[in-house]
């Protein structure tokens, strides 16, 4: 199967466990080991939730190892970069960014995609990978669906 063929099948069946959540965090830990599980490189996949008053990212539902990360404020590494400026980044290689926060020695590189509901940053999508520069735009294209299809969680 292709890569954009694969995202398209996970993209639907997000969108079929949102559809059917009864439990918002049940519904996003599910969605984290399916890609987990799926995406050969994603080895991390996490859900950071925002406390927007305190400009604090909240570590949500995971797949993967655990961190220590569980707080982290805006303006702080790659995720609280992404939160701060509700933009998508994308590392291929975390080595070279001065402010990354390393959960472990094997990660590699990062994707980080914002969850907006109703114009406001709730959320975000973090994905560490094991691998140098594996993300493509369709990893950028199947991760903004992804981040749309969750919105409507929160």
């Amino acid at each position: 199967m292709t890569e954009a063929g694969l995202f398209g099948e996970l993209l639907e069946r997000v969108e079929e466990r949102v559809a059917g959540a009864s439990d918002r965090d049940e519904a996003l830990r599910a969605i984290c080991r399916l890609l987990e599980r799926r995406v050969a490189h994603y080895d991390w996949v996490g859900f950071y939730l925002a406390d927007t008053d305190g400009r604090t990212l909240l570590l949500g539902p995971f797949a993967g190892a655990p961190t220590e990360h569980v707080r982290i404020a805006f303006g702080e590494g790659i995720c609280g970069q992404a939160a701060e400026r509700e933009q998508t980044l994308v590392v291929q290689d975390v080595s070279k960014e001065t402010n990354y926060l390393s959960c472990s020695p094997h990660v590699r590189s990062e994707i980080v995609v914002p969850v907006l509901a109703g114009g406001r940053f709730v959320a975000e999508i973090d994905i560490d990978s094991h691998e140098l520069s594996p993300f493509s735009d369709d990893d950028r294209a199947f991760l903004d669906g992804v981040a749309k299809a969750v919105s409507v969680l929160f």
